[in-house]
């Protein structure tokens, strides 16, 4: 085995990438980076009628956004089926795997008996051992893998510790299905002993499969990889994550406006943990990562946390590249109201302008596209029920009186903005909210918004005199 570490994610292509799949992918990719090693991406194509071009490309995609790149290109198991073929046949002339003749009827007597004594169903290998000369006539065989029958197989795990499985509960698992094809369970170790895999990173609902794998190995006398079984994420009420829990593929993440870098945050403390960390860079994250540090027991999903999280890395972020990753998001958010898809030079620049006010409020983008709204709507400006309730007569005629103060003013800026509102509060004796607030729902159309000498400035002058007009009678 080589000193390099070279982990894998495989996942089937039967759906998008969820979020369970989207954690173990950081797993692998976050302890190949600490350990100056390769993760290798292969597709588990082997279901035909459920694996599909669509969730291929879904996940490729899903992967790409979280920002988790993998080395080389892309395997496909069901491309390699001629390979595990060849395995299969290699176990049989070495007298580590037969061929097996029992008919469904016959496989189904052995579950009945078991059904009857109360013993899990197990094939009782009746082919071990017969003389393939003994073979019925126009019966396509299986093969079977002959796995020890006394003793114990271990999987030695870097996360659950040593795992013991009897081996008579093992039983002679097939390993090539009578019409050739290959099963799951022995592809696999043909493909990561083929691609060189040192480290398995998975959910801990395979290590059942872990133990019937090692068997393969052994059989071939190849190296058993280092094994580490991580818990399932379970939903708040500590039920396995399900889509009753809202167990989307990463593209909702998307959509919902979480930024890759604070659901990868999110995720890697999904089950592992540096100290009382709960903010941490990607370098970091890279840096910290020992597989040995995930925790046996399952994670919970908390959205409130993941929000809050989200709401950190944005007002984290540099303006540029939040502004960015906003203008990436807009196609894929359901509702991006006024907003343009494609923002042109001038509406770009007026959103960075805006930026630090928006950015200060929001936990996601669809937050931050909600509150940006007032930067592109037309006039006149159609008021919400509270900015509708704070325009009464009386603020109405307050925007009036500023309107010749504001016309006269040379620069125009937050500050020669705001020095205008205090000067007229102060002489009309008003606190400054009762002349910002009726500002604000003029400018803006609500009752909140950013700091409203802000919202003044990205404006600018034109539209916000206009806005102002408008609401001034």
């Amino acid at each position: 085995m080589s000193d390099k570490v070279v982990t894998r994610f495989a996942p089937s292509p039967t759906g998008y990438l969820h979020i369970g799949g989207a954690r173990t992918a950081l797993f692998n990719w976050l302890f190949a980076k600490h350990t100056g090693g390769k993760m290798l991406l292969r597709i588990e194509d082997t279901d035909r009628e459920r694996s599909t071009d669509v969730a291929t490309a879904a996940i490729l995609d899903g992967l790409s956004w979280l920002g988790l790149g993998w080395d080389g290109e892309p395997v496909s198991q069901f491309e390699r089926a001629q390979r595990h073929r060849e395995v299969a046949e290699e176990l049989v002339r070495n007298g580590k795997a037969y061929r097996c003749y029992a008919t469904q009827a016959e496989l189904e007597e052995m579950r009945e008996k078991a059904r009857a004594e109360g013993r899990p169903p197990r094939y009782d290998g009746r082919w071990r051992d017969r003389d393939p000369s003994e073979a019925p006539a126009g019966v396509k065989p299986a093969i079977r893998i002959k796995a020890p029958t006394d003793g114990e197989t271990i999987v030695r795990d870097r996360v659950q510790g040593d795992v013991k499985f009897p081996n008579k509960d093992l039983d002679d698992f097939i390993i090539l299905r009578s019409d050739g094809n290959p099963t799951y369970m022995h592809a696999v170790v043909v493909d990561d002993h083929d691609m060189g895999v040192t480290h398995i990173i998975r959910g801990d609902d395979h290590l059942t499969n872990a133990a019937r794998q090692t068997i393969i190995y052994n059989a071939m006398g190849w190296d058993v990889p280092v094994m580490a079984h991580i818990p399932l994420i379970h939903g708040p009420d500590g039920a396995k994550l399900s889509k009753r829990h809202g167990a989307l593929g990463v593209e909702a993440y998307r959509a919902m406006g979480y930024l890759p870098e604070a659901l990868r945050n999110y995720l890697a403390r999904l089950g592992w943990s540096h100290g009382d960390d709960e903010v941490m860079s990607t370098a970091q994250m890279i840096e910290w990562f020992e597989i040995e540090d995930v925790n046996k027991g399952a994670a919970r999903f908390d959205y409130q946390k993941l929000e809050a999280l989200n709401g950190f890395h944005m007002r984290q972020s540099d303006d540029g590249e939040l502004l960015e990753q906003f203008i990436a998001t807009l196609p894929y958010l359901e509702q991006p109201g006024a907003i343009p898809r494609e923002p042109d030079a001038a509406q770009r620049a007026m959103l960075l302008a805006a930026l630090p006010g928006l950015k200060e409020r929001a936990k996601t983008l669809v937050e931050l596209a909600d509150s940006a709204q007032y930067l592109f709507v037309q006039r006149p400006l159609s008021l919400d029920e509270k900015a509708a309730q704070i325009l009464d007569g009386d603020a109405r005629s307050v925007i009036a009186a500023l309107l010749p103060d504001f016309e006269a003013l040379g620069e125009w800026s937050a500050d020669t903005t705001e020095a205008v509102v205090r000067a007229y509060a102060e002489k009309a004796g008003l606190k400054l909210g009762k002349v910002a607030q009726p500002l604000r729902a003029a400018l803006t159309g609500r009752a909140t918004s950013p700091g409203v000498f802000d919202v003044l400035a990205v404006l600018g002058r034109e539209e916000s005199l206009g806005r102002l007009r408008d609401q001034s009678t």
